[in-house]
């Protein structure tokens, strides 16, 4: 069950990839800046690590499926399906990136017309519930703690870059 979950979600996000850089040239090609450039790196091989941990903890500390992993693998599907429901809403402005297009209309469809950043919220539930989903604790504390840390760096950028070039402070009534 271990091998083919992470095949799965490691294929999803290997897709993503290319969709982000396929919406990237194309909001380049319309005049699309990029902010955030300093904590990407960062915050890529932080993904990266975390499936190495995963992979780690689970191999070689021999951990197996939790016993309640039918309410795990339940939240992590429900999360899939937000996630594709938040790259549906944002269309060709998805990204992995920061990257705003000056004078656009931020996007309020889908789980957008509520939350400012729902698929931070997803990432943070995948990050806890697939490690949960295998008992590898230690990886799922670590890099809940490390994606926190994360979003104190990535969502003020993301807001300043949107609220400096779209109407992102109009739509979200902020002063």
């Amino acid at each position: 069950m271990f091998i083919y979950i992470l095949m799965l979600v490691i294929l999803q996000r290997i897709i993503e990839l290319f969709v982000a850089r396929r919406n990237e040239r194309w909001m380049k090609s319309k005049g699309a800046i990029e902010a955030g450039e300093g904590h990407y790196p960062f915050m890529v091989a932080m993904h990266i690590a975390f499936f190495v941990s995963l992979i780690a903890e689970v191999v070689f500390f021999n951990r197996s499926v939790s016993a309640i992993w039918i309410v795990w693998l339940s939240l992590f599907v429900i999360a899939q399906v937000f996630r594709v429901w938040c790259l549906l809403s944002l269309g060709k402005y998805w990204n992995t990136k920061i990257i705003v297009l000056p004078n656009a209309e931020v996007v309020r469809k889908g789980p957008y017309k509520w939350l400012r950043h729902p698929n931070y919220i997803i990432v943070a539930t995948e990050l806890i519930v697939l490690p949960l989903l295998f008992n590898a604790y230690f990886t799922a504390l670590l890099f809940t703690c490390l994606n926190i840390w994360m979003m104190t760096v990535r969502i003020p950028a993301e807001e300043k870059a949107l609220a400096e070039v779209t109407n992102y402070r109009e739509q979200f009534l902020i002063e």
